[in-house]
């Protein structure tokens, strides 16, 4: 039997959407922007976020190097 713990069903399905999509994005290397921004209102509030596009590139550049070529 399981108890209640306050969640609904539709609060627990969005939860397991939301911690699917993001394990997925973490899977391919695909950067989140909504966990960036997140993360620089509650740790950074006086600082102004990267635009998408900003952060994506910044993001590509860090997985990527920055378009410096490896031999292997």
């Amino acid at each position: 039997m399981m108890r209640n713990s306050g969640a609904s069903l539709a609060e627990t399905g969005r939860y397991l959407t939301r911690s699917l999509a993001q394990s997925l994005r973490l899977m391919v290397g695909m950067p989140d922007y909504d966990t960036y921004l997140s993360h620089m209102a509650r740790t950074h509030p006086g600082q102004e976020a990267m635009s998408y596009e900003a952060f994506f590139r910044e993001r590509l550049e860090a997985r990527y190097g920055g378009g410096k070529g490896r031999c292997c």
